[in-house]
C-alpha cells in the first residue's frame, strides 16, 4: 500500500555530513544520490517508493521527463544534478522547488520520503548569508504539517544533545509521536564509547508508549551519551530511535555496492559486543520496515478522516463537473437539441429580467415614469405659443384677406407645430427601452450559466437577439410616430365648440377685422391652443408607454430568437457543431476536473480494501 503520509529526511550539518543521503540510499538499496563537500542536497527531492513484485527489474522516473525510465541508477544521480543546476546554477545556492522521483522495486518498501537540504551553522563562500536562515524555513515549511514523520539523523559521534535536528524536531513535535531519530556512523565513535544507553532507552520508552505507561529516566539513573553529556528527562523525545552503519567513504570510492554494504551492516550489529542483543532492531533495513509498518498503522487510525475527506472532495468534483457541463455529443441532432435547450435557458433568464426574477426590467417602467413625463414637461412649448409667434402665424395664416369668424387656418398650425414637438420623446422612449432591453440581453447571456462553455454560440445568440431588437425598434417607431402623426391629422372638434366665443356689446358673437390685431385675441388664441397641446400630451403621455410595451418589449419576451430558430434548422451538422465549439480553457478545466475525480474515486477504493482488512 503506498504511504500516504510524508516522511521528511533532516540532518545536523555543522563540518562534516551526517550521513542523511547514506540512510536514503540505505534504505532505497540503491547508490543514486549526488555526493560531495557542503550542502549537496540542494532542492528538495520527492523520493517515492514503490514496492514491485518479485524478478522484476528495478527502474527510476521522474515527473518532469514523464514516460522515460531510468534503470541505470547513475544516471538518476547525473539526472538530479542536472535537474539542481537548471534552477539554482552550478552555484550553492538553494531552491525549494522540489524534484519529484519514483522508484519501482522489489527490494523497497511502499514509503514517500522527502529529502531536504541539510541544516547548516554557517554560510560559506558562494551562498548568501540568509541560507542558515532560508534552509531552516524549507524544512520547517515540511516538518510543521501535521501528517509528516520526522525522520532525525544525527551522527552517533556528535553530541545528540547539541542537534539542531532533534532540536528543531522537538520545536515542531514536542510529544514526539511523529519523530523518528536515527543515529548514523555508530562505527565511527571513539574507542570505550557507544550509543547503546540512549538506544535501550528509546526502545523502552517505545514499549512504554505501547503499553500506555509513563516512562521516566529515574528507570536509568546514568545513561551515558556521546561526549559525556548526561540524558535529561525529556532531552529524547523520538517515537523510537534507530541505528545505523553506513558505507564508509572508502566502500564509496570502491563502489561497493548496496547489498554487500546491507550485509556489513548486517554483520556489524550481529557482531560488535555492544549492539549485539539489539541486533534485531537496528540497521537499515529495520529502519525502512518500521517506518512502513508504522505509517501503515498511522493511516489505518486516519481512514475514516480520510475518507471523510475524499468523499467530500468527491461530491465537490462531481458538483464542479456538473457546473462545466458534460462532452457535447457529435450526433447532429442531438447537437440542434442540446442548442434549442441553450437558448431556452437563455431566454428563461431574458424573461426573468423583464418579469422582476432578476434586476433590470424596473428600468422600463422608469422610462415613462420619469423619462417621459420629464421630456413631455420641457417641450419648447412656451416658445411655440409666445405672444409673437401666436401673431406672425395667426397673421400669415389669411394672408390678405381677413378671417372672417375665427382663424382656423392659424389654429391648425399653432396645434400642428406644438404636436410635431412631441415626436422628440416618443423616439427617445422607444430608443431608451431598446438600449434597456439589449443590456438585459447581454446579461442574461452571461448569467445563463449553461452557456458559459460555448462563446461562440453566445455571440451567434446575442447577435440574433440584437437584430429582433433592431427590428422591434423599427416598428415601435413607426408606431408612436404614427400616435403623434394622428393627433395632428385629425382635431378634437368638440374641445373648441365649448370654448366661450367672444361676445359684443350687441350680444351677437362676432370676430372684428380690428380684432385679429388686438393682444387679448391672440392671447386668447394661445390659451386655447395650450389647452388642447395639454390635452393631446396626457393622451400621448399613455398611448406611447402602451405602444412601446406592445412593439419592444412584448415581441422581447415571445419572439426575441423566433428568426434565430428558422435559420438554426436550416444548418447543416458542420454548422452545429461549429456553435458548440467550446471555450478550450474550460475543456482543458473540465479534463482535470474529470481527471482529478477518477483519482479520487480509485483512491477511495484503495480505502475500503484497507479498511476492510484491518
Amino acid at each position: 500500500m503506498a504511504t500516504m503520509v510524508t516522511l521528511i529526511g533532516l540532518v545536523n550539518r555543522i563540518q562534516r555530513s551526517s550521513g542523511k543521503s547514506s540512510v536514503l540510499e540505505s534504505i532505497v538499496g540503491r547508490d543514486f544520490l549526488p555526493r560531495g563537500s557542503g550542502i549537496v542536497t540542494r532542492r528538495p527531492l520527492v523520493l517515492q517508493l514503490h514496492k514491485t513484485e518479485s524478478g522484476t527489474r528495478e527502474h527510476a522516473e521522474f515527473l518532469h521527463l514523464p514516460g522515460k525510465r531510468f534503470t541505470d541508477f547513475s544516471m538518476v544521480r547525473k539526472e538530479i544534478q542536472d535537474e539542481t543546476d537548471k534552477m539554482t546554477g552550478k552555484s550553492k545556492q538553494i531552491s525549494p522547488v522540489p524534484i519529484h522521483l519514483s522508484i519501482y522495486s522489489p527490494n523497497v518498501v511502499d514509503l514517500t520520503l522527502i529529502d531536504l537540504p541539510g541544516l547548516t551553522k554557517v554560510a560559506v563562500e558562494g551562498q548568501p548569508e540568509s541560507i542558515v536562515k532560508d534552509i531552516e524555513n524549507m524544512v520547517r515549511s515540511y516538518v510543521e504539517k501535521p501528517n509528516c514523520i520526522i525522520l532525525a539523523i544525527t551522527p552517533a559521534n556528535q553530541d545528540i544533545a547539541t542537534s539542531d535536528a532533534i532540536k528543531l524536531s522537538r520545536e515542531v513535535d514536542p510529544t514526539g509521536e511523529r519523530t523518528f531519530g536515527v543515529l548514523t556512523k555508530l562505527d565511527l565513535m571513539d574507542k570505550g564509547t557507544n550509543a547503546t544507553d540512549v538506544c535501550f532507552l528509546c526502545f523502552l520508552e517505545s514499549l512504554a508508549r505501547l503499553w500506555m505507561m509513563p516512562l521516566r529516566c529515574s528507570y536509568i539513573s546514568t545513561c551515558r551519551i556521546p561526549d559525556g553529556a548526561f540524558l535529561k528527562e525529556g532531552l529524547i523525545h523520538f517515537n523510537i530511535l534507530v541505528g545505523i552503519v553506513n558505507r564508509s567513504q572508502a566502500d564509496i570510492n570502491k563502489n561497493v555496492d548496496m547489498i554487500a554494504a546491507r550485509r556489513q551492516e548486517r554483520e556489524f550489529f550481529a557482531t560488535n559486543p555492544d549492539y549485539r542483543h539489539l541486533a534485531g532492531r537496528m540497521g537499515s533495513e529495520y529502519l525502512a520496515k518500521l517506518l512502513s509498518k508504522h505509517l501503515e498503522s498511522v493511516i489505518k487510525a486516519r481512514i475514516p478522516g480520510i475518507i471523510s475527506l475524499v468523499n467530500r472532495s468527491i461530491d465537490e468534483l462531481e458538483e464542479e463537473l456538473n457546473h462545466l457541463g458534460r462532452p457535447v455529443t457529435v450526433d447532429a441532432g442531438a447537437q440542434l437539441y442540446t442548442i434549442l435547450e441553450l437558448c431556452r435557458a437563455f431566454d428563461r433568464v431574458f424573461k426573468e429580467h423583464l418579469d422582476g426574477g432578476r434586476p433590470g426590467g424596473d428600468r422600463i417602467y422608469g422610462v415613462f415614469d420619469n423619462q417621459l413625463p420629464s421630456a413631455l414637461r420641457k417641450l419648447p412649448l412656451d416658445r411655440h405659443l409666445s405672444l409673437q409667434n401666436i401673431r406672425k402665424l395667426v397673421s400669415e395664416a389669411d394672408g390678405y384677406q381677413p378671417h372672417l369668424i375665427a382663424p382656423e387656418h392659424g389654429y391648425r398650425l399653432l396645434i400642428d407645430g406644438a404636436i410635431n414637438y412631441f415626436r422628440g420623446p416618443a423616439e427617445a422612449s422607444v430608443d431608451a427601452v431598446h438600449f434597456i432591453l439589449k443590456e438585459l440581453v447581454r446579461r442574461a447571456i452571461g448569467e445563463t450559466q449553461e452557456l458559459k462553455r460555448f462563446p461562440t454560440l453566445q455571440a451567434e445568440i446575442a447577435s440574433a437577439a440584437n437584430d429582433a431588437l433592431e427590428r422591434f425598434r423599427e416598428d415601435s417607431k413607426k408606431t408612436t410616430l404614427r400616435l403623434v402623426d394622428m393627433e395632428s391629422s385629425y382635431l378634437t372638434v368638440d374641445f373648441f365648440r365649448k370654448l366661450p366665443m367672444e361676445v359684443e356689446k350687441g350680444g351677437n358673437p362676432t370676430a372684428t377685422n380690428a380684432d385679429r390685431y388686438t393682444e387679448s385675441h391672440f392671447r386668447r388664441i394661445g390659451s386655447n391652443v395650450s389647452s388642447y397641446v395639454l390635452m393631446v400630451s396626457e393622451t400621448l403621455r399613455t398611448s406611447i408607454p402602451k405602444a412601446v410595451v406592445y412593439c419592444q418589449v412584448r415581441e422581447a419576451k415571445w419572439s426575441l430568437l423566433d428568426h434565430f430558430y428558422t435559420q438554426l434548422g436550416k444548418k447543416e451538422a458542420k454548422q452545429l457543431a461549429q456553435l458548440l465549439d467550446e471555450d478550450p480553457a474550460l475543456m482543458e478545466r473540465r479534463q482535470k476536473c474529470a481527471k482529478r475525480l477518477e483519482l479520487y474515486k480509485s483512491a477511495r477504493d484503495e480505502i475500503d480494501l484497507v479498511s476492510w482488512a484491518r
